[in-house]
């Protein structure tokens, strides 16, 4: 999988993920558990959805132009 998420992004999510996900803990509703997914694609660095749509975040992905997988990531 090439990366689709740029650092800022990640950051975002993993924030927002965490915030999201401690509502679970703190016992105010069992939805608070979908906090796991920003907070995955955060970790990962993949969207699915950025993927279905061609969006990418990823500067270093965008910017080389080569069309080549990202930080070390294979290309498939």
């Amino acid at each position: 999988m090439k990366r689709n998420v740029g650092t800022m992004d990640r950051v975002i999510r993993i924030l927002i993920g965490l915030v999201i996900l401690s509502f679970a803990f703190i016992g105010s509703s069992a939805w608070g558990y979908l906090g796991f997914v920003p907070l995955v694609t955060g970790i990962v660095g993949w969207c699915p959805p950025y993927h279905l749509l061609g969006i990418s975040t990823c500067k270093k992905c965008t910017d080389n132009g080569s069309g080549s997988a990202c930080a070390g990531q294979s290309q498939n």
